[in-house]
């Protein structure tokens, strides 16, 4: 992975919810703790955008667990589903207005522990809860800032992922949703495990 690349703004995230989700393919996630960085390639998100999606958690209107998707672009929305997964989203959109991208998938994920040499993590980061096992990501991290002041940010190293290579379908686990559940929001790498 190249050396040289820009941190992504909280402007980055203040555009529309599925636009964000297909460029954040091939950005890289990063981490970093006191004594590891963890990092990996973002080969997998699905797109939540507003009250009137179904599969939203803001479909109910804002709560004290939604209240961040509400807030400002950039910022960090970590939950947990099924009392063990935590589940890794970006809040988008104007302040206001509720939504958020969800981080499915990594590849090439890698840690160091010297803070200058990386080693692959051989274990599978090709799910949402996998992810975060694997990036040591928890809710520590719900509401805050992506910004290298917290830790937790994102990379662009100029990877490009041209359109051929992304292929867009209908969310997963979301058949309560109506009309909803068909919307084409989730985004992956062809051959993303390559």
């Amino acid at each position: 992975m190249k050396e040289e690349g820009i941190v992504l703004s909280p402007d980055y995230f203040k555009r529309d919810t599925v636009q964000v989700a297909q460029e954040l393919l091939g950005k890289v996630l990063i981490h970093k703790t006191d004594d590891e960085i963890y990092r990996g390639i973002i080969t997998e998100t699905e797109a939540y955008h507003g009250e009137q999606d179904l599969a939203c958690h803001c479909s109910k209107g804002l709560t004290k667990r939604t209240a961040v998707m509400y807030g400002k672009p950039g910022r960090i929305y970590v939950y947990l589903i099924y009392g063990m997964y935590e589940m890794l989203n970006f809040v988008t959109m104007e302040e206001g207005f509720p939504a958020a991208v969800l981080i499915r998938g990594l590849k090439e994920v890698e840690v160091s522990r010297n803070m200058q040499d990386f080693e692959p993590i051989i274990e599978p980061a090709d799910g949402p809860g996998k992810l975060t096992k694997r990036m040591k990501i928890t809710r520590d991290y719900n509401e805050k800032e992506l910004s290298e002041k917290t830790g937790l940010y994102v990379m662009d190293y100029g990877i490009h992922v041209p359109n051929q290579k992304v292929i867009s379908t209908p969310r997963i686990g979301i058949n309560y949703a109506k009309e909803w559940k068909d919307k084409p929001w989730r985004f992956y790498i062809k051959n993303r495990k390559d």
